[in-house]
C-alpha cells in the first residue's frame, strides 16, 4: 500500500503570504468558531502556503497529509501493527491531530479513495467526533483542532468530486491567482529576480492561464513562475527557463508545444 504522505510542522516562523482578499480573515473567524475550512483553486495558487502562514499566524501545529489514490481511512485513522511480537494500536495522523490539537490539512481531499470522506464527517458537525471503530475510542476534539481541506476544482470528475453532503460540512474559501502587480511582487520576492525582468513572465502565464480548457488542462501555476524566474535570476538564458519552467510541465503534445512556445516569444521576444 502506499503510505501517506504526512509533515507535522510547529512553524515558528511565519511563512511569506500575500493576500488576495479577505481570506485570512475568514479563515480566522472559523478558527474561533471550531468551523471546518474548503480550500479549492487551481493547482499552485498558493493553498498550502496560505495554510502554513495561517499555522503560524495562529502559533498551531500543522499536521499536513498529501492524499492521493490509496489513501484509505485506516491511513488517516491508524491501524494494528506488529511491534516486537506484539500488537499495538497506531495512531494515523488524523487521530493524532485530533489527540494533540492543531491544524490537519489533507492536501487534494478528492484525490483520497471514498470511504475517507465518510470518515471526516463527524468531525465536520456539532459532534466534531473521531469514532475509531477498531478501539472501540470516540476521541472529542480539543478546542485547539481545526480540519482543513483543499481540492482543485479543474479536475474535478464524476469519479473524483466531493459530494454535496460533504461540501456543506465546510465553509468554503475559493483562490485563484493574484492580479499581475502583487504576482510581480511576490515571484520577485520568491526567485531575487528584479520586478521588471519578472514582469514579462506574469504577463506569459497571464496568457498561457487564458488557454486553459482549451490547449491545456491546467494553466501555468505562480510556483511554475517562480521557478522559471529562479533559473533566470541563476543566470539561465530567458528562453531555456521559459521552457523548462513554464512550457514543457503544462503539455506533452508536440503541436501544443510549438503553439505555446509562440506565444511566449510572442509576449517575451
Amino acid at each position: 500500500m502506499k503510505p501517506a504522505l504526512h509533515t507535522v510542522t510547529s512553524a515558528p516562523a511565519l511563512p511569506a503570504y500575500v493576500a488576495s482578499g479577505n481570506e485570512c480573515a475568514l479563515f480566522e473567524h472559523a478558527w474561533r468558531h471550531q468551523l471546518p475550512v474548503l480550500l479549492k483553486g487551481p493547482t499552485g495558487c498558493g493553498k498550502t502556503r496560505f495554510v502554513a502562514h495561517m499555522a503560524a499566524r495562529l502559533g498551531l501545529p500543522l499536521h499536513t497529509v498529501a492524499c492521493h489514490d490509496d489513501l484509505t481511512a485506516a491511513d488517516l485513522t491508524g491501524r494494528y501493527l506488529l511491534r516486537g511480537g506484539d500488537t499495538v494500536w497506531t495512531d494515523g495522523p488524523l487521530t493524532r491531530a485530533v489527540r494533540e490539537g492543531g491544524i490537519c490539512y489533507l492536501d487534494e481531499v478528492v484525490e483520497a479513495r471514498k470511504d475517507v470522506t465518510v470518515v471526516l464527517h463527524p468531525l465536520t458537525d456539532d459532534r466534531r467526533i473521531l469514532p475509531l471503530e477498531r478501539t472501540g475510542e470516540e476521541i472529542a476534539a480539543p478546542s485547539s483542532f481545526m480540519l482543513v481541506v483543499s481540492y482543485n476544482p479543474g479536475y474535478q470528475t464524476l469519479l473524483k468530486a466531493l459530494k454535496p453532503s460533504t461540501r456543506q460540512r465546510f465553509i468554503a474559501i475559493e483562490f485563484g491567482f493574484l492580479p499581475p502587480e502583487r504576482e510581480i511582487a511576490v515571484v520577485s520576492a520568491e526567485s531575487g529576480l528584479s520586478p521588471e525582468r519578472v514582469r514579462p513572465l506574469v504577463g506569459l502565464a497571464g496568457r498561457l492561464r487564458a488557454l486553459r480548457g482549451h490547449d491545456l488542462e491546467e494553466g501555468v501555476s505562480t510556483r511554475l513562475v517562480v521557478y522559471c524566474a529562479t533559473l533566470i535570476a541563476s543566470g539561465t538564458p530567458t528562453a531555456d527557463a521559459v521552457l523548462a519552467g513554464m512550457i514543457e510541465p503544462l503539455t506533452d503534445d508536440a503541436d501544443v508545444k510549438a503553439a505555446l512556445l509562440d506565444v511566449a516569444r510572442a509576449v517575451i521576444g
